[in-house]
């Protein structure tokens, strides 16, 4: 099966400054990865890469089976929309409601108003927030906020999560709540999860790997 990201003695930098160095990995479907790493390791920066937010300085990145080398801003919003993304200040559009913002990433695919209403109800139970679908963010409280960000990434139904430190604002409930979100999706929903932290959960109860990030170089522990 075709993993959904190889990345081939990929290079990744700021100007002059090599953050990731000559990187070898392969991520398959429905594989729950952790990348550790020291503050500014270069954790956030390969993720950034995963969705291209950042382009190989050399190399080869492939996500989704689409190259990240050069790809045009077409191809790159076609691949966005496999791939859904959790950030660890949530991002929510506060003028909106929690029912619209989960709805984001079907209005953006074009989903006609009555099967996105019907999906994204869906997630919000799931994520238990359907009865605050006529809130706003500030009303909520962080694990509040976060589920709701969950909700909207999984709303296009994507092959790809990718979380950058999806519970480094919460307590340590709400992070519960999180990872159980995050098993649940891999479990039942297939997705493949790609996740930076500086803390890997000990409850987790999932088969997951771990890959370390460590003067530039990446390598699992096993």
């Amino acid at each position: 099966m075709e993993p959904i990201i190889t990345a081939r003695n990929l290079m990744l930098s700021y100007e002059n400054d090599v953050i990731i160095k000559g990187a070898n990995l392969d991520i398959k479907p429905n594989d729950f990865i952790f990348i550790t790493g020291k503050s500014g390791s270069g954790k956030s920066t390969l993720l950034k890469s995963f969705y291209g937010d950042i382009s190989p300085k050399m190399g080869e990145l492939k996500v989704c089976m689409t190259s990240l080398n050069d790809i045009s801003d077409k191809n790159l919003n076609i691949l966005r929309q496999k791939v859904g993304i959790i950030f660890q200040n949530y991002r929510l559009i506060n003028e909106w409601n929690v029912e619209k913002n989960v709805m984001l990433p079907l209005i953006i695919k074009g989903i006609s108003h009555g099967v996105s209403k019907a999906q994204v109800a869906k997630l919000l139970k799931h994520v238990n927030m359907l009865h605050k679908a006529d809130k706003y963010p500030l009303e909520l409280s962080g694990g509040e906020q976060q589920r709701v960000a969950m909700a909207r990434a999984l709303a296009h139904n994507p092959l790809l999560l990718l979380c950058d430190e999806p519970t480094g604002n919460l307590d340590e409930y709400s992070s519960e709540v999180i990872w159980s979100l995050l098993r649940s999706a891999k479990e039942f929903l297939g997705t493949t999860i790609v996740v930076v932290t500086h803390h890997v959960p000990s409850t987790l109860r999932i088969d997951y790997r771990r890959l370390l990030i460590e003067n530039g170089e990446i390598n699992e522990l096993v």
